[in-house]
């Protein structure tokens, strides 16, 4: 019984050192991520009460570990969004908002790992069909912002993971019809998101 004790306390203790987070390892998640936009508006677009839809779509990300507790993650993902109002249903809009975060790892080595972390946005706005009344509304195509999060990863084998993640990111576009301004959409979405994970040792 002893030598079987040792046995298994030498496993876990092998297992531990391997499902450490390491300086240099790299990570990757793959989630299914909701976009629920946060719309406010100035201008014509507040006085019709603009707002853009919620979307369900798949979010891939990869977190460089610089040490043991700090990570840089570079956030990829992109979404299209109706917008409607008082008028009705204004069109669609599709954007890309890649999204870098340094993060601050709370316990690198344990089973749960919690996380924090915060950065800088920089969204692109493309595949625009938004119009009024069959009238084209050109949109400003860039924004920059800034972005926070929280999530965890949650330890399955020495490598694997399940991970939860919550971000705000400050988005905005600039609206016009016919070379009149329409005012200022602030997207600033919540983004929800699940999925799996994989640690790579470099």
């Amino acid at each position: 019984m002893k030598k079987v004790l040792l046995a298994g306390l030498s496993v876990l203790s092998v297992l531990s050192s391997s499902a450490m987070a390491n300086q240099g390892d790299l990570i990757v998640r793959a989630r299914a991520i909701a976009v629920s936009p946060d719309v406010s508006s100035t201008s014509v677009l507040s006085s019709i009460h603009s707002d853009l839809s919620t979307q369900v779509v798949p979010e891939l990300d990869f977190t460089y570990m610089v040490t043991k507790n700090i990570g840089t993650e570079l956030i990829l993902g992109t979404s299209r969004h109706s917008l409607s109002s008082d008028l009705g249903h204004l069109g669609k809009v599709s954007v890309l908002p890649p999204t870098l975060t340094v993060q601050y790892h709370f316990a690198p080595d344990a089973q749960i790992r919690p996380y924090v972390g915060a950065g800088v946005n920089y969204s692109r706005f493309y595949n625009n069909d938004l119009n009024v009344g069959g009238s084209a509304v050109s949109i400003k195509k860039n924004s920059f912002g800034l972005a926070a999060q929280v999530g965890a990863d949650i330890m399955v084998t020495d490598k694997y993971f399940i991970n939860a993640d919550v971000k705000y990111i400050s988005i905005r576009t600039k609206a016009s019809l016919g070379g009149t301004a329409l005012g200022t959409l602030k997207v600033n979405p919540w983004v929800f998101g699940i999925g799996i994970g994989r640690k790579f040792a470099l």
